[in-house]
This record gives structure tokens, C-alpha cells and sequence, in this order.
């Protein structure tokens, strides 16, 4: 399911800051695509990926080693470096801007572009941007505690933009949105935001239950999706509460009657 379109939220601004997001996640996976060629957009991309992914991607077990990892052999016997120029804690924020393949980069661009402006419009420039950041975070961590000793590498926007979405389940539950749905058909459909993002929770954590204790045969950071949009619910939670808004919107379609 791909949203593509959102209505009855209007722009008091222009969205720079998500703009600038998505142009990184953009830069990023053009840089990502000239190191593994052409192989990476379906999720290969070689060895050169690998190293990459392993480089800036953030690893779980390196921050309980204290120490990041320093090489790799390969197949053929040749001892590569991995070991990421910067701390360890960094890989938190640049994992962020990486992605595994087109579909992931893809998906999640469109999610970011539907939903992300809103929230900006809401918080400001600045402050949607370490609202973004710090959600990211908190997804990372909330895998981190899954599985702290895990040595494979997360990579992704997702916990960042799963933030939004639990920001934008909280301000805007009764707008409209529009999605792209792919089955055996391509078809389109229109639901509430409170259904659409409830229905995407509850898979991720319903996906998230099912693959406790089973990390290394699951390549989906769902934890990392559930710690974001918890978060960025609570956050514009507190927002409105200390300024003293009404947790629930008024239903456009079911005005106060006078």
C-alpha cells in the first residue's frame, strides 16, 4: 500500500524542511546505487553494499561492544574495512538517510511526502526537523532493545517517518487519504487517516509479536516502526495538552451545530 494523496489539510507554509529530508534520502540512494551498481535497486548490490551497510548502518551489538567493527573477509579471503570513521552513536542519524533497495526508498519517500508536510505546517521548520530526528531515535533505540546483540546492520527511514504518522494520527485522524494498493490488481483506495494508520500499527505490531526471538530470519525493523510512531504520538499529545487543545479533533464532516 502506497498513500500517494491527502485532503482537507491546508499549507500555511512551505514544507522546506521535509523537502530537504527527502533530497538527502534522494542523494543517498543515487550514492547508494553508484556503489553497488544496478543490483542494488532489487536489495543485492555485492559485497560493495555490504561494506557500506556496514560502514553507516547502525548495528546493535557495536554499541554493547563499546567499539565498532573493524573488518570483514569475504568469499574470496580478502579482509575489507568496515569500520565507520565517525562514533559509533553517529550510525543512529545516518542510518536514516539509507535504504535497501528502490521499493524501501520508494515507499517510504511516499510516505514522508504525504505525511510529513503536515506536521511541519504544525510544528515549525526547525522544530519538525529535530521532531523527525529525535523519533528516529527513538525507533533505533526500541530495536536496540529488542535486540541488542544483533550484528546486522539497520538501515532506513521508516522509525523516523513512523514517528509522523503517529503525529499525524493525533492532529488529523479524520482527514482523507488516498493510496495506491498492489495485489494481483493495482487499485485505489480512500480511507480515513485513523483507519489507514490504525491498521497499519496494529500489523506492525501484530508483525512485531510474531517475530520475537526470530530476528535473524525477519528483515523488518518492526519494533523500530512501533517505537517511532509511539513516540511521535506521545510527543503531539503533550503538545496539545500544554497548550491546552482538545485531544480529539473536531470531525469537519460533523460540525458543531449553533
Amino acid at each position: 500500500m502506497f498513500p500517494y494523496l491527502d485532503a482537507d489539510v491546508r499549507h500555511g507554509s512551505f514544507p522546506y524542511t521535509n523537502v530537504v529530508l527527502i533530497g538527502l534520502c534522494c542523494l543517498m540512494f543515487l550514492y547508494q546505487l553508484a556503489v553497488g551498481g544496478v543490483g542494488f535497486l532489487t536489495g543485492g548490490g555485492g559485497v560493495e553494499t555490504q561494506v557500506f551497510f556496514l560502514k553507516w548502518g547502525f548495528i546493535p551489538e557495536e554499541l554493547i561492544r563499546s567499539r565498532p567493527y573493524s573488518t570483514i573477509a569475504t568469499e574470496q579471503g580478502v579482509t575489507l574495512s568496515i569500520e565507520t570513521p565517525l562514533p559509533t552513536w553517529v550510525t543512529i542519524f545516518s542510518s536514516m538517510f539509507m535504504h535497501g533497495g528502490f521499493m524501501h526508498f520508494a515507499g517510504n519517500m511516499m510516505f514522508l511526502w504525504v505525511f510529513g508536510d503536515n506536521i511541519e505546517d504544525r510544528l515549525g521548520h526547525v522544530k519538525y526537523l529535530f521532531f523527525y530526528l529525535f523519533t528516529g531515535m527513538v525507533a533505533t533505540l526500541a530495536h536496540f532493545a529488542i535486540d541488542p546483540s544483533s550484528s546486522t546492520p539497520l538501515v532506513g527511514a521508516s522509525g523516523a517517518i513512523s514517528g509522523v504518522l503517529g503525529a499525524y494520527l493525533v492532529l488529523y485522524p479524520y482527514n482523507r487519504v488516498k493510496a495506491l494498493v498492489v495485489l494481483y490488481v493495482i487499485t485505489v483506495i480512500e480511507l480515513r487517516a485513523a483507519i489507514l494508520l490504525g491498521l497499519w500499527f496494529v500489523w506492525q505490531l501484530f508483525q512485531g509479536l510474531i517475530s520475537l526471538g526470530l530476528s535473524s530470519q525477519v528483515n523488518v525493523a518492526f519494533f523500530a516502526h512501533i517505537g517511532g510512531f509511539v513516540a511521535g504520538s506521545l510527543i503531539l499529545v503533550a503538545i496539545k495538552l500544554v497548550a491546552h487543545e482538545p485531544l480529539k479533533p473536531v470531525n469537519p464532516r460533523r460540525p458543531y451545530l449553533d
